[in-house]
């Protein structure tokens, strides 16, 4: 594996993304027909470089289980807005959920597509969420000034050419009052080389990510085998051109749900100089009940693996991107587990500290609401177990 790597640069010098599966000859017949099933209801997409750090020797492999379609995605669980974003949207292809904060949804793409991916509806053909045409969303931003960050995601915004992405940038620079641009993007696990062969790139960044306005990249880097050397360089290459970096990541059934596997993650991260941000508890999205993990074994998984690593390693913040609000789990005991918003959409929830008696089948908060009839997140009620 080593030695492939070393040659990757010289390979890969332009990308080739694969959408069929009969483009994966390590396949045999009956997987191909089972994942086709798979296939056929949320889009698969992946390209040679990401495929070729496979080890398809071994039938666990976490990066083919990141990439590569699995037949429970069918199991009927979930929803498809499993946060109730559309809640939140104000004007087409614009969210905005906490007072300081909007999300601009520029592109339906990513580079490819992670099948725990919990907005795979933007990639359905009936959805129509994102749009190419963001003035009616700069414009919300321009008349709301307590935003000051903004966020470009959707899709993935690092798969538009320089010669779109850059204007967007640009008008967004223009806004006085937003200080913070970020971009949400797995391009730099997925495909370095969009990174490494594009100086224009680097150079928009060096233009427009300043000494007091800086442009965060939010990578998302699920498992330490993704950090190859071509992935290391296009980081150093970003934080050259003046960008910050951060990483976060879902925590991921057969990824790196192992304490080993998820500070290793956290620490190869911290040696390059990239902290590890946020950890999300898996939204239970429909078709990725095979990829969530209930919340009280992430919860002791995330907390052994921050056990493993020096202070500058174990940043990273376990967290629930529920529908009202960032929810951090910030403790557990034998019979309760304690929570507390990181963000709220309501004011009245703002830094709000919450307890419940613990429930080992919870894989998201709604499950410790609904546990008890008794149980209320916004009275303190004694009877009830909860502290607000």
């Amino acid at each position: 594996m080593n030695a492939l790597l070393k040659h990757l640069s010289s390979k890969f010098k332009k990308t080739k993304y694969l959408t069929k599966l009969e483009q994966i000859p390590q396949l045999s017949d009956s997987e191909r027909e089972d994942m086709q099933k798979v296939n056929d209801r949320f889009v698969f997409r992946t390209n040679d470089y990401y495929q070729s750090l496979i080890d398809w020797d071994d039938p666990n492999d976490p990066i083919k289980r990141i990439i590569m379609p699995d037949v429970e995605e069918l199991n009927e669980w979930g929803e498809l807005d499993a946060s109730n974003e559309e809640k939140y949207t104000k004007v087409h292809g614009l969210e905005h959920k906490y007072t300081s904060t909007a999300l601009l949804l520029v592109n339906e793409v990513c580079a490819a597509y992670c099948r725990f991916c919990f907005r795979k509806r933007l990639f359905m053909n009936e959805n129509d969420e994102v749009t190419k045409d963001i003035s009616a969303g700069l414009e919300y931003i321009k008349n709301n000034k307590d935003i000051n960050n903004v966020l470009l995601t959707g899709g993935d915004p690092l798969i538009l050419s320089t010669s779109k992405l850059e204007p967007i940038i640009k008008q967004l620079r223009e806004i006085d009052h937003v200080k913070i641009i970020r971009i949400g993007t797995k391009v730099p696990a997925f495909n370095p080389f969009r990174i490494l062969n594009d100086p224009s790139l680097l150079e928009m960044f060096r233009k427009y990510s300043t000494s007091e306005k800086k442009i965060y990249v939010m990578a998302h880097f699920n498992h330490p085998r993704e950090l190859t050397p071509q992935a290391i360089e296009g980081l150093n290459a970003l934080m050259d051109a003046g960008v910050s970096l951060v990483n976060q990541t879902p925590l991921v059934k057969g990824v790196n749900d192992d304490p080993d596997v998820l500070a290793e993650l956290f620490s190869k991260l911290s040696f390059i100089g990239v902290p590890p941000y946020y950890v999300f508890l898996c939204r239970p999205t429909l078709g990725n009940e095979t990829y969530s993990i209930p919340l009280e074994k992430g919860y002791e998984i995330f907390e052994k693996a921050r056990i493993r690593c020096s202070g500058l390693a174990k940043r990273a913040r376990l967290v629930m991107s529920h529908e009202s609000g960032k929810i951090e789990v910030v403790g557990m005991t034998e019979d309760q587990i304690f929570f507390k918003y990181a963000r709220a959409a309501s004011e009245k929830d703002n830094a709000r500290f919450l307890a419940f008696y613990r429930n080992p089948d919870a894989a998201w908060f709604d499950d410790y609401k609904e546990a008890s009839e008794e149980f209320s997140l916004f009275e303190n009620n004694e009877t009830s177990g909860v502290v607000s």
